[in-house]
């Protein structure tokens, strides 16, 4: 067992009761090939959360604040994540991440960029959309709904692969492309918010 399926399974019988997480949508998750997951970003605690619930391993883009000490960088290495410079071209993080997905993996990227102070959908990045317009990956959104509060129920879901044919045929630009993908996240979140 690796390092990410056994904290898997322990973080996820922490978070499961503690935050009545349920999840919704698995069926629409690709059960291979690439896929770019799109989660909004509403807590520190999305990318756990994310993890845990994804029927697959999810390989994360983390700030790379995260990676300064060396504990936290040895144990961000064996959680799947890799760093980027926010607010920058990062051209090793972009090759990297386009290695993912042409690899057939699961690439974990919040298009916000940042939490959402307020808890609302924020504004997307072009990054998402650079992404999903230079891989075949399927694009999926994903709904996570909170608060993150003790004993009160959590939603993940998963929305169902955006269909990114037309927009690449178009040769639509790369914030167009997160602007739909931004579209698909908030009809989610509208759609199961209770």
């Amino acid at each position: 067992m690796t390092f990410y399926s056994f904290a898997k399974v322990v973080v996820w019988r922490i978070f499961k009761p503690l935050f009545r997480i349920q999840v919704i949508g698995l069926e629409n998750f690709p059960k291979s090939g690439g896929v770019l997951l799109c989660p909004n970003h509403i807590d520190n605690l999305d990318p756990p959360v994310v993890g845990i619930t994804a029927p697959r391993p999810v390989i994360f883009m983390g700030k790379e604040e995260l990676f300064k000490t060396p504990i936290v960088k040895t144990l961000m290495k064996h959680l799947n994540v890799f760093p980027v410079k926010r607010g920058m071209n990062d051209r090793e993080a972009l090759r990297k991440g386009l290695k993912v997905l042409k690899d057939n993996q699961v690439l974990g990227l919040f298009p916000e960029g940042k939490r959402s102070k307020t808890g609302e959908l924020g504004e997307g990045l072009s990054g998402a959309g650079f992404f999903a317009l230079r891989s075949e990956a399927a694009v999926v959104p994903c709904a996570i709904i909170g608060p993150y509060k003790p004993f009160k129920k959590l939603k993940v879901v998963y929305g169902q692969p955006i269909d990114m044919k037309e927009l690449r045929e178009k040769k639509a630009s790369a914030s167009e492309v997160t602007a739909v993908i931004m579209d698909h996240l908030k009809k989610l979140i509208e759609t199961h918010r209770c």
